[in-house]
């Protein structure tokens, strides 16, 4: 029997301990630890690694900073991100969740039904992910679930117009007052007549945010100058700003290319 470790982020601590005994009711789940705010949560993650996360996002008390921005702070560091799990009494974040692509979505208060489902999932998983034999190798493959992501679609949509754009074509996002400017490596530009706080909710990894206008396409960036406090664009030969206040956030960006394939000379 599969054995999936897990941990519970909530700041409701009734609430954390009633998830987690409806969780632990099954052999196949093994409680690993539980955190009550944002940060006590990315820390447990990174130390444990483990295979789920049952993850509040509407949270009581706002200085836990709990939302899913959070998903976003687990793609700047990790390569392998674990099953995101839901878990609130809030249906309105549903449709936002989704486009996180969270493993699923439980309203409170959980119970064993719920759990016994997710079960069902994760295995379905690792049954169709299963070790393929390559004989004549001798090489055994484990196939993820990420092979089989499909590339996301953003759809801006206005009076009845449709307009698909690839999320891999996008080079990064401009606020105008309360709509945003969606920049193409085409060179092409579309305006969303949502705020740039909108998509900073709804996006995550490759997309950081840089500046009160600015959410960039990591994967364009072809420089980045501390001096200046630019970042430099690659094919558009744009440089667009970034502040002290994500400072933090460059940073990270520096240390991701520095943790791949990756020569300094």
């Amino acid at each position: 029997m599969k054995k999936y470790s897990y941990i519970i982020i909530d700041d409701d601590l009734l609430s954390n301990q009633n998830t987690r005994t409806v969780i632990d009711g099954f052999l196949e789940f093994a409680h690993m630890a539980s955190a009550t705010n944002y940060h006590e949560g990315l820390n447990l993650v990174l130390e444990y690694h483990p295979d789920v996360v049952f993850l509040e996002i509407d949270p009581q008390n706002p200085e836990s900073e709990l939302s899913l921005l959070f998903i976003n702070a687990l793609h700047r560091y990790l390569t392998y991100i674990p099953k995101i799990i839901i878990t609130t009494r809030n249906r309105e974040l549903a449709f936002e969740a989704i486009q996180y692509q969270v493993f699923d979505y439980i309203l409170k208060p959980l119970d064993r039904l719920d759990i016994l489902k997710v079960v069902f999932k994760l295995n379905k998983i690792e049954s169709d992910f299963d070790l393929i034999n390559v004989d004549s190798n001798n090489v055994s493959v484990r196939l993820t679930d990420n092979s089989f992501e499909k590339p996301l679609v953003i759809c801006i949509k206005s009076y009845g117009d449709y307009r698909y754009l690839r999320a891999v074509d996008i080079c990064y996002f401009q606020a105008d007052n309360n709509s945003t400017d969606i920049y193409l490596n085409s060179g092409e530009m579309i305006t969303a007549f949502k705020t740039l706080k909108h998509f900073e909710t709804i996006l995550s990894h490759p997309f950081i945010r840089i500046h009160n206008s600015y959410i960039i396409n990591k994967k364009y960036i072809s420089r980045i100058h501390n001096g200046n406090s630019a970042c430099y664009i690659r094919n558009l030969h744009k440089k667009i700003p970034f502040s002290k206040t994500y400072k933090s956030n460059i940073d990270l960006i520096i240390a991701e290319f520095a943790s791949e394939n990756y020569l300094e000379v």
